[in-house]
């Protein structure tokens, strides 16, 4: 009798650990899954305002304050653009003073806790940057998707997505270089964005599901006068845009692709986004598996470098030239990754490497320098 009770015990106990395993999965993988556009990611380390003065501000010492270029700064309710740290500004030991930009809304107190973004920009063409653009609905297979036009006099349009932790607004980045070049841009909000459905689970896919509302794009621009289209996107908008390469309808009028920080192995993101809020690392693996059985993903990438499942956008199905942007320092998707899939198809892929960058902003440590690179790879596709 007291061998079945321990038995039981035993059942009991292990049926608990898996129900409680299953349970830490799910909710680990949530970082990934229920990531809310435009919130940073959970990978950019929280910073404290010391204090503003004219044209600086002090935030608290952290590798991540201490980068190159320019940043967004984003608060509860503030958004405030800096620039490079001001070598000759007071430090301290536990400080560092950048360049205060401009606050562009709200503002910035001593003691305000906030993250850097890639965004240098809020609001919409016109009130950022002061370029005429329409709002347009494009029409999609869970419903109309708000998206910016941007008009231009070239017949190659840019569809422009964005990634993990951003909105649309990350493309006002570059619509101005864009525009300046003459090319029609279509920034596109997807399923899960503001004024976007939902998609059906309510859940993120990682560009898995989320690359049908480019095609939808992409049919928009064609309908509209586009002739051939370059698809350009951050993050896990880098995958829907090789997904889009690869089995759109109308991949035959895709004439390049420009992929900055692209998630190519969904596995190691959902790992890192889950590491980043101190998930243990023994449910790591539980938190990939939750997130397979969620979206129905297999395993590999949505626009991945092969392996299993990467078939949707393996480097043998690529087809016109790629601009890749990436860089050593992001933790959320691998620069390996990319180096590999420029080594495997040097006839298509140019990888230009971004030191001292998080995940989504190759642009932001030297814009100048990541224009010319985008310029030059744009000319012959116009």
């Amino acid at each position: 009798m007291r061998t079945v009770t321990a038995t039981a015990a035993a059942v009991t106990a292990a049926l608990a650990a898996g129900a409680a395993g299953v349970v830490a999965g799910r909710f680990a993988s949530d970082v990934a899954l229920k990531a809310p556009p435009g919130r940073p990611l959970p990978t950019e380390p929280r910073l404290t305002v010391h204090g503003t003065a004219a044209g600086q501000v002090t935030l608290t010492r952290d590798l991540a304050a201490l980068r190159p270029g320019a940043y967004g700064l984003s608060g509860d309710g503030s958004h405030a653009v800096v620039g490079p740290v001001l070598p000759d500004a007071p430090h301290t030991a536990d400080t560092v003073v950048r360049r205060l930009e401009r606050v562009t809304h709200g503002s910035l107190d001593a003691g305000d806790a906030v993250r850097l973004t890639p965004n240098l920009y809020v609001g919409d063409p016109g009130t950022a940057l002061g370029l005429d653009h329409a709002d347009v609905d494009v029409p999609g297979e869970l419903g109309n998707l708000p998206a910016w036009f941007v008009p231009g006099a070239r017949r190659t349009w840019v569809i422009a997505v964005h990634g993990l932790g951003t909105t649309r607004e990350h493309a006002l980045n570059l619509i101005g270089f864009l525009h300046g070049a003459r090319f029609p841009v279509l920034a596109l909000a997807y399923r899960g964005d503001l004024g976007a459905p939902r998609s059906p689970d309510g859940l993120n896919h990682l560009g898995a599901t989320e690359w049908r509302d480019l095609d939808a794009a992409m049919r928009y621009a064609v309908r509209y006068g586009a002739r051939r289209v370059v698809l350009l996107g951050w993050s896990t908008g880098a995958a829907m845009a090789l997904r889009a390469a690869a089995d759109s309808g109308l991949r035959d009028l895709v004439s390049g692709l420009v992929l900055d920080s692209p998630v190519l192995d969904w596995r190691t993101t959902v790992r890192a986004l889950a590491a980043a809020r101190h998930t243990p690392a023994v449910l790591l693996p539980l938190a990939v598996r939750a997130a397979e059985g969620r979206t129905g993903m297999a395993g590999g990438a949505p626009g991945g470098t092969g392996g299993p499942g990467g078939a949707d956008g393996s480097p043998a199905r690529l087809r016109v030239p790629t601009l890749i942007l990436h860089g050593p320092d992001d933790t959320v998707a691998p620069w390996a990754d990319s180096r590999r899939l420029a080594d495997r198809r040097p006839d298509l892929v140019t990888l230009h490497t971004v030191p001292h960058a998080p995940h989504g902003a190759m642009w932001n440590p030297d814009p100048a320098a990541y224009e010319e690179t985008l310029r030059r790879f744009l000319t012959p596709l116009m």
